[in-house]
């Protein structure tokens, strides 16, 4: 049943009141979705905080925001490599050193379809690694920071964890049998759903006051597929980008800053686009597959990251 909760139009960045005094994370920020959220948040007077792995190009974007903002926009950068877990832990090191207040942490970067098996610095398959343990361990760090701010956690998904088994492979997490660059990433993407209704069930068993919500930009324009998938991938996107089946990135951030802003959201959901195949049209609550909150799964899943990252959860 499509979701009416926002209206015909769905949530826009219309419903956004001032956001003086907030500060919101965000990783992979510096293009696409990521971009374009900070360019939401900024324009209600947010501060924002990108977490990116290139330097060159988090300058080029600040530098673009302070020139639409102004040279007061509170905008800045500091380095991380999702691919790299001790680059994760020196950033969030940095950010409880230097930001007193986190509002929202929203876990935007990923990879996609990477067309050949390769790995993290880690050791990790490298879109399963990225996106999810990279988050994991970030987040978990970041969580006592954001408890005290009575914050949220934002995870962006992608409806490609349907694509792929539908489940974790847990005898064969890398993929050295059989490596499918659309079932790794349907894999890393399900983990990172998995991650966020867990660590809600979690929170509620502490008494935790954190939100957790998770999100999708639908099909929207952005580098992701230009950037880290292959040769087929890339030209089938690429006409993909000229069908009505393809939103502005501005759009596709519409979820997550929904997520980072809005109250009285459902936790186990799935908020994105609701119209044709949920890719693109007015945000609200999705379609979310129940084999996405396997409680067997998702526990197995919180256990087997912990010991391969070497974070344990401070709960």
């Amino acid at each position: 049943m499509k979701d009416t909760h926002f209206g015909p139009d769905g949530w826009t960045k219309e419903r956004l009141g001032s956001l003086a005094g907030e500060t919101f994370i965000i990783t992979g920020s510096n293009a696409g979705t990521g971009f374009q959220a900070s360019r939401i948040l900024l324009s209600k007077g947010a501060k924002v905080v990108m977490l990116n792995r290139n330097e060159e190009k988090s300058t080029a974007a600040i530098k673009e925001l302070k020139q639409e903002f102004g040279e007061e926009a509170d905008v800045r950068f500091i380095r991380m490599d999702l691919a790299d877990l001790a680059s994760v832990r020196e950033a969030a090191k940095e950010v409880l050193k230097t930001v007193p207040r986190v509002d929202a942490l929203i876990c935007n970067a990923a990879i996609a379809q990477v067309p050949k098996q390769q790995f993290t610095k880690d050791g990790f398959e490298s879109q399963l690694g990225t996106n999810h343990y990279g988050h994991f361990v970030l987040c978990g760090m970041l969580f006592e920071r954001i408890e005290e701010s009575r914050g949220r956690i934002v995870v962006v998904a992608s409806l490609g964890y349907k694509m792929g088994l539908q489940t974790i492979k847990f005898d064969d997490l890398n993929w050295n049998q059989n490596y499918s660059a659309n079932s790794a990433y349907s894999q890393s993407k399900l983990a990172q759903m998995m991650f966020a209704y867990e660590l809600q069930d979690r929170l509620k068993a502490a008494n935790k006051s954190v939100e957790v919500y998770v999100c999708q930009p639908g099909s929207s324009v952005t580098s992701l597929i230009s950037t880290s998938g292959g040769f087929l991938t890339r030209v089938i996107w690429w006409l993909m980008t000229k069908s009505p089946m393809v939103q502005t990135a501005e759009k596709g951030a519409y979820p997550e800053v929904m997520c980072a802003t809005e109250d009285g959201l459902e936790e186990r959901a799935l908020y994105g686009p609701t119209g044709r195949m949920e890719f693109v049209g007015p945000v609200g609550k999705g379609t979310l597959e129940p084999y996405a909150y396997d409680k067997v799964v998702m526990t197995k899943l919180w256990d087997v990251s912990e010991k391969a990252t070497g974070f344990d959860w401070p709960f």
